[in-house]
């Protein structure tokens, strides 16, 4: 049946004629998504270029697509004493992690909170809207974390707190309620319990879902640092972007100090330095983009359109 639909549909798709303010307006178009897909990527070219210009042409002449002075001295700075591949290392396992319990927990959240035979879910739903509508404050958190929790100096400060978030469960309730409740009732009368049809029947259909929330929980544990800069103070080996940012404001601070004077510039590549560490921590979790991006286009839509 599906295979006759898919028929009927190519049939009448070739039998559609293009006329030529068609072709015009397609042209149109297929010329102002590639003007906007190169003015997406140039900055990106920029800073991969800047990265290995050297720091007295960057001072001199800004930065440049094409390097004038080719050296690879910020990304030696960045490399020098190997603690950048223990972060790398300690970035890739707590994103794997996070991202894993947290789209677990976020999934089965909001999954409940969309069952109509759960009694309190309108109450729990406000309540977790409700704290993404007011926050206590810095004060009141670093002391729950550090004095009531204890986790001052350890991984936890940093893995927990990102692991849910309250529109991340808002998002995926909202993807839940595209599943069909006749299903889970199905299962039901088949004899599976609750947690059963939850991962045999709602989570393969939660995939956009799954995607959507999955690329927002591992952006947010690779991107973070803020954390990491109140809790892991005395950590050696610190995730991939607060060390970064400790070998930036190093080596500005070496630079601005009064020992500068009888440092050279190009031992000291503070400008350079910045496009080497955007470089390095771009560029490997941009390539989870087209992994997820089918089913990331997909979620959004869903999620947005579902009340």
């Amino acid at each position: 049946m599906a295979k006759d639909k898919d028929y009927i549909l190519e049939n009448t798709t070739s039998k559609i004629k293009l006329t030529a303010s068609d072709y015009v307006i397609r042209g149109i178009g297929y010329v102002f998504i590639t003007l906007f897909a190169i003015a997406s990527i140039f900055p990106f070219l920029i800073i991969l270029g800047s990265s290995f210009e050297s720091e007295e042409m960057i001072i001199a002449k800004g930065v440049t697509l094409i390097p004038r002075q080719f050296t690879t001295a910020a990304y030696e700075l960045v490399i020098k004493g190997g603690t950048i591949w223990a972060s790398y290392g300690l970035t890739i396992v707590m994103t794997l992690i996070g991202t894993g319990i947290g789209l677990f927990i976020c999934a089965m959240t909001g999954y409940a909170l969309q069952r109509r035979d759960f009694p309190y879910r309108n109450a729990i739903s406000f309540f977790v809207y409700f704290t993404s509508l007011f926050q206590a404050g810095l004060a009141p958190y670093y002391l729950l974390m550090t004095q009531t929790y204890n986790l001052n100096n350890s991984y936890l400060a940093v893995l927990l707190p990102l692991m849910v978030s309250s529109w991340l469960i808002i998002l995926m309730k909202n993807f839940a309620k595209s599943i069909p409740h006749e299903l889970t009732e199905s299962g039901k009368i088949d004899g599976a319990g609750d947690f059963k049809i939850f991962t045999a029947i709602v989570l393969p259909m939660l995939k956009p879902g799954l995607a959507t929330v999955g690329l927002f929980l591992a952006l947010g544990y690779w991107n973070e640092w803020y954390q990491s800069s109140l809790f892991l103070q005395n950590k050696d080996v610190l995730p991939l972007q607060y060390r970064l940012y400790k070998i930036i404001n190093e080596a500005q601070s070496l630079k601005n100090s009064v020992a500068s004077q009888y440092v050279t510039v190009d031992s000291l590549p503070s400008e350079s330095l910045k496009m080497a560490t955007a470089m390095m921590t771009t560029g490997p979790i941009i390539f989870l983009y087209p992994f997820v991006q089918r089913y990331f286009i997909g979620g959004i839509t869903v999620g947005a359109v579902k009340g």
